[in-house]
């Protein structure tokens, strides 16, 4: 049976969520008085980092979220950074805090440290240890973006997830870990892969819905894959000058049931639920 691939928009959906929030926003910042506002760190000058920033503040800016931008040397010392964090945790007007990735390789070593000291009810990736404690227990308050966005793709789509085969070739704390958890939750059963995984090509061919995020071009190719497979490309690749996920999109395409393009995909509902996140701190704090 040949399959006609579909294609999951995340920008699409990223957008109608984006005009949602914008109006829930603007009643509740109308009657309160009080805006959301979210607080970015950002260590050293990494060009990449650096977009990603502007990008989500633009975003910000355009539904009504009031942001700022704490830039800090590159040569920052541990014990300043823990305290401009605790600046922010203090400061009222702020109600979401994120701390962008990866951090200079001197102050590498101790990113759980920081990622500890940002306050839960502010922590919008979902990294501090209380919210990845509550995703445990199926909380998905303040979880990491972008699973939070595969899944609503998923259920945007009515892609059945229960009782599927969900395969991740990814275990990072900001992907992998949190998706086995909510896919868990929705009744899935989770295989993750990763280097160290024997015979990972059985674990592909056997997937229902296929979550890859390796940073390797064409990592997925027709051959490796079973017919009607979703598959959900979170890979961030440059060849060429281009953007690119880890799926030979056009490979693929006529064989699975749904892909996600990349770009367009998975990224738009990265930084939608950064901001439904900041949303959720905000009600929290100011108590709607």
């Amino acid at each position: 049976m040949n399959f006609l691939g579909k294609i999951l928009n995340g920008k699409e959906l990223a957008q109608k969520l984006n005009l949602e929030l914008e109006r829930k926003i603007s009643v509740i910042s109308k009657k309160t008085g009080i805006k959301p506002k979210l607080a970015g760190i950002l260590v050293g000058n990494n060009p990449a980092s650096e977009l990603y920033l502007k990008i989500k503040r633009r975003t910000c800016a355009e539904i009504g979220i009031d942001s700022m931008l704490v830039n800090l040397k590159q040569d920052i010392r541990k014990e300043a950074l823990l305290n401009e964090i605790e600046k922010l945790n203090e400061d009222k007007s702020v109600h979401g805090i994120i701390l962008q990735l990866p951090l200079p390789k001197e102050l590498k070593p101790f990113t759980s440290e920081f990622n500890e000291k940002i306050s839960p009810l502010k922590d919008i990736d979902g990294l501090h240890p209380i919210n990845r404690g509550r995703l445990f227990d199926y909380n998905e308050d303040l979880v990491p973006c972008t699973p939070k966005g595969i899944i609503a793709l998923l259920e945007y789509y009515n892609i059945e997830i229960k009782g599927k085969h969900a395969v991740i070739i990814n275990r990072s704390n900001l992907v992998g870990k949190p998706l086995f958890f909510m896919l868990l939750k929705r009744n899935a059963t989770v295989s993750i892969c990763h280097t160290s995984t024997v015979n990972i090509n059985n674990f592909i061919k056997g997937a229902d819905i296929l979550i890859t995020a390796v940073g390797q071009p064409n990592f997925i190719t027709k051959e490796k894959i079973k017919e009607g497979v979703v598959i959900i490309d979170v890979g961030t690749n440059r060849v060429d000058g281009k953007t690119c996920g880890d799926v030979d999109y056009k490979g693929v395409f006529g064989k699975c049931s749904w892909i996600t393009p990349n770009p367009g995909g998975v990224g738009p509902m990265t930084v939608s639920f950064l901001l439904q996140n900041t949303f959720y701190a905000y009600q929290n704090q100011i108590k709607i």
